[in-house]
Formats: C-alpha cells, sequence, structure tokens
C-alpha cells in the first residue's frame, strides 16, 4: 500500500508532528472527504505501509527527518510546489529562492530522482501571464536544476471554492482572469526550458497534450516507486480524476485545513 501525506492539505508543512505520531502509533484514521461519519483505519506499520510519497511547499522538515527514515529504511520520495505567484493569489507561502536550496540539499542526501518539482496549476491572471510564466519558470527551473530531474506542470481546473475566492478578488479590481489563452506557445517553450535544465517533463491528468515533448505522467509514480524504492504498486488509482495516470494510493489528508490561503486551490474549503 502506498501512503499519499497529501493531495488535501500540506501534512509536511503544518502537520508533520501528527504525522510523526501516528507513524509512530503504526496507524491513522482517515475521515471519508464526502462523509464525515464514515471513517477507515490505515495501517501505517512497515509490513502494510510499502512507500510514502509526500506533497509539500516546503521540505524543510521532510530533509530534517530524511535520515531518520533512511534508517529505519521508510521508502520515500517527495514532490515539491514552487510556482512562485505574486502573494495575492499565495498569501502564505515560503520564498521560492529558499525552497529551492532546500531542495538542492534534499537532493544530495536522497538523489534528483527522488525529488520532484511541481509547476503546478499554470494560472493565467493580469499578474500571471503567459510572459510571467515564461521568466518565472525560467528563473525556477534554472535555481533547481541538478537538483531534480522531473517537473510536473498542469492547467488550472476550476472548482467551486476556488472558483468564488478568485471572482472575490475580482470585484475588488485587485485581479482579472482572460477568458481563455493560447496555452500551445507557452507550455511548448516551458517544455524547451525544461530540457536545458536537465529536466523531464510532464503534465497532470489532461485530457489533451499540452504541448509537444510533454508528456502525460503520474505523481504517484508506479515506475518511479519501482526503480528507485524497490517498491510495486498497485494498478490505476479509480477514485482520482479521469485523466489522472496515478497508482493506487491511500490519502491520509483531510480538505480544508491548510492554513496556507493559495486562491486557486481546489483544497482549500
Amino acid at each position: 500500500m502506498i501512503i499519499s501525506v497529501s493531495r488535501r492539505c500540506d501534512i509536511p508543512r503544518f502537520q508533520f508532528d501528527w504525522f510523526m505520531q501516528r507513524l509512530n502509533e503504526g496507524f491513522v484514521d482517515v475521515s471519508n472527504p464526502f462523509n464525515a461519519a464514515q471513517v477507515r483505519r490505515i495501517s501505517l506499520l512497515p509490513k502494510d505501509a510499502e512507500a510514502f510519497v509526500f506533497w509539500t511547499r516546503d521540505p524543510h522538515v521532510i530533509l530534517a527527518h530524511a535520515e531518520y527514515f533512511e534508517n529505519r529504511n521508510i521508502p520515500f520520495y517527495v514532490m515539491v510546489t514552487v510556482t512562485g505567484y505574486p502573494p495575492i493569489l499565495e498569501p502564505n507561502i515560503p520564498p521560492p529562492e529558499i525552497v529551492c536550496d532546500v531542495m538542492g540539499n534534499l537532493s544530495q542526501r536522497i538523489g534528483a530522482n527522488r525529488v520532484i518539482w511541481r509547476y503546478d496549476p499554470v494560472f493565467f491572471s493580469s499578474v500571471t501571464n503567459s510572459d510571467f510564466h515564461q521568466e518565472n519558470f525560467s528563473v525556477l527551473a534554472r535555481r533547481l536544476a541538478g537538483s531534480v530531474r522531473r517537473v510536473i506542470i498542469s492547467l488550472y481546473d476550476e472548482y467551486g471554492g476556488a472558483k468564488r475566492r478568485i471572482k472575490a478578488l475580482e470585484s475588488t479590481g485587485l485581479l482579472k482572469t482572460p477568458p481563455q489563452c493560447r496555452v500551445g506557445p507557452l507550455f511548448a517553450s516551458l517544455a524547451q526550458t525544461a530540457r536545458a535544465a536537465g529536466m523531464e517533463i510532464q503534465s497532470c491528468a489532461e485530457a489533451e497534450p499540452l504541448a509537444p515533448g510533454i508528456k502525460p505522467g503520474a505523481c504517484i509514480d508506479a515506475e518511479l516507486l519501482r526503480n528507485q524504492l524497490g517498491v510495486e504498486a498497485g494498478g490505476k488509482d479509480k477514485n482520482q480524476r479521469p485523466y489522472c495516470l496515478c497508482a493506487h494510493s491511500v490519502d491520509i489528508g483531510r480538505y480544508g485545513d491548510c492554513p496556507a490561503g493559495c486562491v486557486y486551490c481546489y483544497a482549500s474549503r
């Protein structure tokens, strides 16, 4: 069983003490996000939890605990979201240059194949237009060159809570979102930038190819789990979005608990 920590909230950044307590206890109780009364107990014992996949915007605590995990033969890899958007969209996010430095240190510790950069979602607005993304992605790619081997991107998908927050910002005049954008040329440029930095670039849960050179990929990646951690994952996760290619995992997070406050976030309630 692969444990996802977590698509629903940034447990490494905000709830890692809780996670370590649950790891030491050997189990965690997880509520169904659509029915809070339905609770499932998930074993975190080594015989059951074969690997952990961490999702975070700040890998400091993962770096600090890397030796602990390694000494106990706990297989894991880390996906770090670094977008560098303006504070109006990301009001409580660590500075990207600091996060990139920590990713570099973590990469030296556990290997570049086990530290994955997420530039996700690609959100278009009056403060994050195509020119912004091209320059911003290029700066981040240069910072992370040599520290990561893979970058994951996807287009912003509209969810109810995010839509309301964005509409509220638009009503103040602080933000405008275009009705539609030509994304092909931008994504082709991002792909070229990624390759120049020595990175494979892949998309996440997209129905159509974003651009030549950007292949559909999985975040909970069976091939990576096998090759880097020696863990065999199950089949495709049927609980995810239709075009998601992730292998089956169990997510132990809870929606609505993340205080980062990213305006576009699907998990914030």
